[in-house]
């Protein structure tokens, strides 16, 4: 799956990465780049758990899943965002520190350096920039995090080797961060919205309503829920009043909130009389007496 590989390849560059900026660190003095490689080390732990959990989240459903996996995928984005979110508060901290206490770096090894940093990860960058899972863009979100780190690195060390102006480097630090921190919290809220199974994006569900019951034989539809596996794809399940033949009208609903990204749909079928025992579909716990059947 290319997801994945791409994620793979992303997390390989990662690790090789923040072994040759510890030696980097060392080698230049500059505590900058030692303790990026430790944000990085961390950013590659990530993105290989991402890794892993896309990888689980391509399982068929079992018996242990019934819903599938797509859910592990969302899981990933999730801890992604959650590292993104530390690592960029982390960062403006350190800055903040390093703009009371100036120190001195080898601005000549670090231009050297942060030129390496950028061309990894706009390789790491440009690997990850498809796919369509959360995990897959958190985990770009991260690359390009990398790449912006670095130019900005870049800047501020080639400013700095000429102006020795050393106030640049955390300022254009937190400038990152704040982006960073911005966009990961964006991703985080989509996917604990999915874990509240909350209606998907792009699904109108008033929309919805008046196409299934502008189908012939149709009389009412009610008990309608919708909820997302990963963000793609979607299930729905349904009590539609019908008069006529079944099984044509389900497959006309079927095929209508196909339309809508729904891939897996469950029709309970009523006649026009038939009494729906879950009137008012309260899902709430005192309405609980009988047992629903979704």
């Amino acid at each position: 799956m290319k997801t994945e590989r791409n994620i793979l390849v992303a997390f390989l560059l990662n690790m090789l990465f923040s072994v040759f900026e510890l030696v980097g660190g060392i080698y230049t003095g500059s505590v900058a780049i030692l303790s990026d490689s430790l944000h990085d080390l961390g950013d590659a732990l990530s993105i290989g758990a991402a890794w892993l959990l896309e990888r689980k989240s391509k399982r068929s459903p079992d018996d242990t899943h019934t819903y599938g996996y797509g859910r592990y995928s969302v899981l990933g984005s999730i801890f992604t965002s959650v590292i993104l979110l530390l690592g960029s508060a982390a960062v403006i901290y350190n800055a903040a520190c390093r703009l009371l206490v100036p120190t001195d770096i080898d601005y000549n090894g670090m231009i050297l350096f942060a030129v390496v940093g950028v061309v990894v990860n706009l390789v790491a960058a440009f690997v990850t920039r498809e796919g369509d899972s959360m995990n897959q863009r958190a985990v770009n979100l991260h690359m390009l995090e990398d790449v912006l780190g670095w130019l900005v690195v870049l800047a501020g060390a080639v400013i700095m080797r000429f102006t020795d102006l050393r106030v640049l480097d955390p300022i254009l630090s937190i400038g990152v961060a704040v982006f960073i921190l911005v966009h990961a919290g964006k991703n985080l809220q989509e996917a604990v919205t999915l874990f509240l199974e909350k209606t998907p994006k792009g699904v109108d569900m008033d929309a919805l309503r008046k196409q299934l019951t502008a189908i012939e034989g149709v009389t009412s539809v009610h008990h309608i829920h919708v909820r997302s596996l990963d963000g793609v794809r979607h299930c729905a399940s349904l009590h539609a009043v019908i008069s006529g033949d079944a099984h044509g009208i389900k497959d006309a609903i079927r095929h209508r909130m196909e339309a809508f990204g729904i891939v897996h749909v469950t029709i309970e079928t009523e006649a026009p009389g038939e009494h729906c025992h879950e009137e008012a579909c309260t899902l709430s716990g005192a309405e609980h007496h009988h047992h629903h059947h979704h």
